[in-house]
């Protein structure tokens, strides 16, 4: 990537004082960008701003849910007079119910869906308007292997983010159409060491975990700003991304049949539940718990497929030479 490509540039991100979301921000800042960060919680919102003006960026906070349209569109408006018009926006706020469908309420189910899908969409739809006007800008849908594969304990998760790819399958080929220069991208993430297992609302018995192999934020953040930069239509982030998106295609039955088997303690600590834990889904944890979450011992700090998938005009050429050396030593050998 181009070190000096965000330089000045600014970017939105939603969802920015946690996770993924958070040190997105850090990465962005370390490349001299201008960083709104978007987020409900001012503790975190203050904290996340030192830490992008410490890595060289400058910082806006913006504290809004983004489960309200008329909020976000408001947001918009702020960080085009104090920063200038948004380069980059990332769509990365969610909340989520870790429990069987039988017992969500609707109420929990609905906000779940305003939040993590209908957040995505109205932050596209706020900032594409004016990207429109300036035919540029780059808007990043973070997703999840979960888009394509929904596994038990988080249908209503798993429902918006399939409700994501939806919408940017639809918002994609509208911009095709027009023949339209600003770059769009879903990333779609495998399971990650973020706080978000420490304080959505849970009903499991015992704390929830992530399920497979784990990787810290800053793969996905890796992901992002390339998307940001490149045009691709998606980047898939870790094997077990691969693994459930091509798995569920060739035999979905069968990862049925496995889900059911596994996916319940696969969701679980060993370690019982806090009676009296808070969660986010209402309003957020009114404290800062930084980045990360309680799996730093087992989430990995990097993803060979996704180096692959940055640098894959360089693996095309590598194979293309390796078949000829093939072909040459078979026709002289």
């Amino acid at each position: 990537m181009n070190k000096n490509f965000f330089k000045d540039k600014v970017v939105a991100i939603t969802g920015a004082t946690g996770g993924v979301g958070r040190v997105t921000a850090w990465e962005f800042a370390k490349r001299g960008a201008k960083v709104a960060l978007i987020a409900r919680e001012s503790h975190q919102l203050n904290a996340t701003v030192d830490e992008v003006k410490k890595y060289g960026g400058v910082a806006l906070p913006v504290m809004l849910d983004v489960s309200c349209a008329e909020a976000v569109e408001s947001a918009v408006d702020e960080i085009e007079k104090k920063l200038g018009p948004v380069d980059v926006w990332v769509n990365n706020a969610m909340n989520s119910v870790f429990a069987e469908f039988k017992d969500i309420t609707a109420k929990e189910f609905k906000r779940v869906t305003e939040v993590t899908y209908l957040g995505q969409v109205y932050g596209t739809m706020s900032i594409l308007k004016r990207m429109m006007q300036r035919n540029g800008g780059s808007i990043i849908l973070v997703g999840s292997a979960l888009a394509y594969r929904g596994i038990p304990l988080q249908s209503a998760y798993c429902g918006a983010k399939h409700g994501i790819l939806g919408f940017y399958d639809s918002l994609r080929c509208e911009l095709l159409h027009q023949k339209s220069n600003i770059k769009v991208c879903m990333v779609q993430l495998p399971a990650m060491n973020t706080t978000q297992f420490g304080w959505v609302l849970s009903k499991l018995p015992n704390k929830p975990r992530p399920m497979g192999k784990v990787y810290q934020p800053e793969v996905a953040a890796r992901a992002i700003l390339f998307a940001a930069e490149h045009k691709r239509r998606s980047i898939w982030v870790g094997f077990p991304t691969y693994e459930a998106i091509i798995g569920n295609k060739i035999a979905p039955w069968y990862v049925d049949w496995v889900l059911a088997r596994t996916g319940f303690d696969g969701q679980q600590t060993k370690e019982p539940a806090d009676p009296d834990r808070k969660n986010n889904v209402w309003q957020p944890v009114d404290e800062d718990r930084g980045p990360y979450g309680d799996f730093k011992n087992i989430a990995k700090d990097r993803s060979f497929t996704l180096w692959l998938s940055m640098n894959r005009e360089w693996v095309r050429i590598f194979l293309l030479l390796l078949l000829l050396l093939i072909i040459a030593w078979i026709w002289f050998f």
